[in-house]
């Protein structure tokens, strides 16, 4: 009898013990996540900051930092226009937000104002046209994650045509037209640079390519130059050889 008792007993506070613990288990696992945290980003630069954060919330570009590409574009009111031509606003037909959520990207947003300053004929053609509107988003867009003094250079748009981009810091150019507007904005997977001029495919700079290799053929002597790959510091080599 005692040996079953004992065990009787043993087996309420074992149940007993359990349903007092599974309350305390189930709460934990229904705690939500943590917030996530956006900690030392850079302010972004240009002349036209305070502009651009007017309507958004608090009048700050912090909060994007977080969202994907393409929540940070909706989420500017003064880019409206372009976000409506990356998102399907444009033509239902092109509509690129996918693949800029899986970036890293870095974009070149034109401002509303670029965008009435356009030719309006060619900007309904564009809308008509969905391959051409594809290449327009794409010009506009290249691989990589970049910031305000390390964007310089000429760079391979995801369209394939290059563009060139000088200067750092607020004072930024694109193909010698575009100014920065302000940028970078920090999206979750990008940075938005927002630029006052619309980009003009038919107007993309010649690729930078590496110089090929000379021959010079003079009365009595033939230089060949032969260039060292990119990626090295050896110097160019020359080899002459006279005429018999």
């Amino acid at each position: 009898m005692k040996t079953r008792a004992s065990k009787l007993l043993g087996a309420t506070l074992a149940t007993a013990a359990l349903t007092v613990s599974l309350p305390v288990a189930v709460t934990a696992h229904a705690d939500p996540p943590p917030e996530p945290t956006v900690k030392d980003l850079p302010n972004p630069d240009g002349p036209g900051c305070d502009k651009i954060k007017q309507g958004m919330p608090g009048n700050s570009l912090t909060s994007l930092a977080t969202k994907p590409a393409s929540a940070a574009l909706a989420a500017i009111p003064a880019i409206s226009t372009f976000n409506a031509a990356v998102s399907g606003g444009f033509n239902p037909a092109v509509n690129i937000n996918s693949v800029l959520d899986n970036g890293p990207y870095t974009i070149f947003a034109p401002t509303n104002d670029a965008f009435a300053a356009m030719d309006q004929a060619k900007l309904a053609a564009l809308k008509e046209d969905p391959a051409a509107l594809t290449s327009f988003d794409y010009y506009h867009v290249f691989l990589g994650v970049l910031g305000n003094d390390t964007v310089k250079g000429q760079r391979p748009t995801q369209q394939g045509a290059p563009i060139k981009v000088t200067g750092d810091g607020g004072d930024i150019k694109v193909n010698d037209t575009a100014k920065l507007v302000c940028g970078a904005i920090q999206a979750s997977n990008a940075r938005i640079f927002v630029i006052d001029t619309v980009l003009d495919l038919s107007t993309a700079p010649e690729p930078v390519t590496a110089a090929p290799a000379t021959s010079t053929d003079a009365s009595a002597t033939t230089t060949t130059t032969s260039v060292a790959p990119a990626e090295s510091s050896a110097a160019p080599t020359t080899t002459t050889s006279a005429a018999h």
